[in-house]
């Protein structure tokens, strides 16, 4: 049987009590590349990722998308139209099969009114997410298209095993995903990316993208940041 202390969030729960607020709640499983929520939708439930992967996206009115991110086990969205009963703000579609758990917002404002804990911990994962837009914005507003990309490749990076100092991506993004995620065309990025690999900064290997220069581009972030 499911329960909600096998949630991160709700992890402080009574063990009976998690059992009593689960059968509140619809778990639901997804499969790859499947809409769980739309832009301009108008429930007001709480959605804690079980297993899988799923990505946020914001389309703004020109027909544009942006990507703000993925988010694994123990993320959660939608809490914002819990709380303020607006329209969803962004779309939501997995990225492999996937499991959820859904809150109505009735169960999600009861807990986090009544557990200072789980309120606790629902302003600070709110309080991170401003402090990320907050620094998508400044890089928006002040960098520009080609240190953003190396910004995001950094970010969507991690330690390359067996190669020090290097950082790698794995699955690959594609072009097209990696402008979405920065405000900018495929073709900006891919100009960038070639002019990296020429350089010996970054190159393209099977299942993964490499950063092989790793302070040469944090020097290069660093210096625009001054300008």
């Amino acid at each position: 049987m499911d329960n909600l202390n096998d949630i991160p969030l709700f992890s402080s729960l009574d063990t009976i009590r998690g059992e009593q607020l689960a059968k509140e709640c619809i778990w639901k499983e997804y499969d790859e590349n499947e809409l769980i929520i739309d832009i301009d939708e108008e429930t007001t439930d709480v959605r804690f990722v079980i297993s899988g992967l799923v990505r946020i996206i914001s389309r703004l009115s020109v027909g544009k998308e942006v990507i703000l991110g993925e988010m694994g086990p123990g993320a959660f969205f939608g809490e914002i139209a819990a709380i303020d009963g607006e329209t969803r703000s962004a779309n939501v579609t997995t990225l492999y099969k996937s499991k959820l758990c859904i809150i109505p917002q009735k169960t999600f404002l009861k807990l986090i009114n009544l557990t200072p804990e789980i309120n606790l911990e629902v302003m600070r994962v709110l309080t991170q997410r401003i402090r990320t837009l907050n620094m998508r914005l400044a890089e928006q507003s002040f960098l520009q298209a080609k240190h953003r990309v190396y910004t995001e490749l950094l970010r969507l990076s991690k330690p390359r095993l067996g190669h020090e100092g290097q950082r790698s991506i794995s699955p690959p993004p594609t072009q097209r995903e990696l402008a979405d995620r920065i405000g900018t065309r495929r073709e900006v990025v891919s100009r960038e990316l070639n002019l990296l690999n020429k350089q010996g900064i970054f190159e393209k290997t099977k299942g993964a993208l490499v950063i092989k220069n790793v302070s040469e581009l944090q020097r290069r972030i660093s210096e625009a940041w001054e300008e």
